[in-house]
Formats: C-alpha cells, structure tokens, sequence
C-alpha cells in the first residue's frame, strides 16, 4: 500500500464528511465516531447522489436523495438488490493524521 496524508480527524465533522478530489473522481471520507474514519466513494449507484450529503449513523451513510443506506465497512446497500459503493482502506495515525491508500484511489476508474 501507498499511504497519503489527507488531512486531520478534526477537519472532518462528527458524523459527518469532507471530499477528497482525486484525478479518478470524488472520494468521501465520513467520520462516525470520535477516532473512527472511513472512505468511500461519493456518487450514489442508485441517482448519483452525492453521500457526503448524507446522513451518518452507525457505520453507514444515508443518500439524501432516495435514502439508500450503505455499510461503510464494505460499501454494500441495506435492503437494495444491486447497491454498492466502492470503498477505500484508511488508517488513523496516533497524532491524528488520517492516511489513505493512494494504490487503491489509482486503482480507481473515473465515471
């Protein structure tokens, strides 16, 4: 893995998210808990909505737009038959840094 520093955990919102713009398209990364970040791809399969819009809650994002709700951990939709979100490894370093696998951003292909 290839780990870039994307920013602190205090510039993401408490149940909240930030964007990351990557050459391959929009990345959300979604904060659900004091020292617990995810990243995931921002573009909702089902209209395109955008999920750094959505609401947080547990370990997964509501679309604001049809209220598609995906898992966080693996990107999969509750209660859709073909719902998926790509999702991204992060790890948070003790200082606060937050580090994302930039292969996996590379690997991505834009929309």
């Amino acid at each position: 893995m290839s780990w870039i520093d994307i920013g602190h955990i205090d510039d993401v919102p408490l149940r909240g998210a930030r964007v990351l713009k990557t050459p391959a398209g929009c990345v959300a990364v979604f904060r659900t808990d004091e020292a617990e970040v995810f990243a995931a791809s921002n573009t909702c399969p089902h209209k395109g909505g955008p999920l750094s819009d959505g609401i947080v809650h547990g370990q997964n994002v509501t679309c604001p737009l049809h209220n598609w709700v995906f898992d966080l951990n693996t990107g999969e939709a509750q209660g859709a038959d073909d719902g998926h979100i790509d999702t991204y490894p992060l790890k948070l370093l003790e200082n606060g840094r937050i580090m994302i696998d930039g292969a996996a951003i590379g690997a991505r292909s834009a929309a």
